[in-house]
């Protein structure tokens, strides 16, 4: 139910307040899901690892993963900005280096901002999926990280659910083919559903700015 009230988000007993692009808006709570995947649980295993390992680090590195996470800004679900704790800094850039295949790193790194894809053509079908990009090649040491969404109906125009399909090698040169990695992960794309993408660059541990698009599948 739509809602004119003071921005707000989270549950309280039986009601949840959060919002979308058309506003404000409460509804019955709903139990989380915790299907207990293998992805789900190396998830987990790998959060835990890392939260150990940043309390394993001398002051002064944690020092410097503080003062790191104090330049990085992420948006909540009210559209705020918040900066990073050391820790959320540490594993942030961890993670992007442990899915890019590069080596976890002890020590805070410059704050590298990577830039953007110019463009990303999308060709889908049921056989087939690869993403045509600008420019190309990446740069050195720059790789692309392609998320997308589970399939959807064809009328859908928003979504939230990004899931991290394929990452490229580095300098890599267009065009990305990711179909095998897509039906490994979300299943075989049926024609005509609609499926989400979103593009990013990866460099030193941080991620460009998104480049988002949607395909159906013909």
């Amino acid at each position: 139910m739509k809602v004119l009230d003071v921005p707000s988000s989270g549950s309280v007993a039986g009601t949840t307040h959060s919002r979308n692009s058309f506003g404000q808006y409460v509804r019955t709570r709903a139990i989380p899901v915790n299907p207990s995947s293998v992805a789900q649980a190396v998830a987990r295993a790998s959060l835990g690892a890392r939260a150990a390992a940043y309390r394993a680090l001398t002051d002064a590195q944690r020092a410097g993963w503080e003062s790191l996470g104090l330049m990085l800004t992420r948006t909540d679900s009210l559209g705020q900005t918040y900066t990073l704790s050391g820790l959320q800094a540490y594993v942030s850039v961890n993670a992007l280096n442990a899915a890019a295949g590069n080596a976890v790193v002890a020590d805070a790194p410059a704050l590298t901002t990577p830039g953007t894809l110019t463009t990303a053509v999308i060709t889908l079908t049921a056989a087939a999926l690869s993403i045509a990009y600008t420019g190309t090649p990446l740069a050195a040491g720059v790789r692309l990280f392609s998320f997308a969404s589970p399939q959807r109906s064809a009328g859908r125009n928003y979504e939230s659910d990004y899931r991290l399909i394929a990452v490229s090698a580095a300098a890599a040169a267009s065009p990305a083919n990711i179909y095998a990695a897509y039906v490994a992960r979300l299943g075989v794309p049926v024609v005509g559903n609609r499926i989400f993408f979103q593009f990013q660059l990866y460099q030193t541990g941080f991620l460009g700015a998104a480049l988002k698009a949607s395909q159906v599948v013909v």
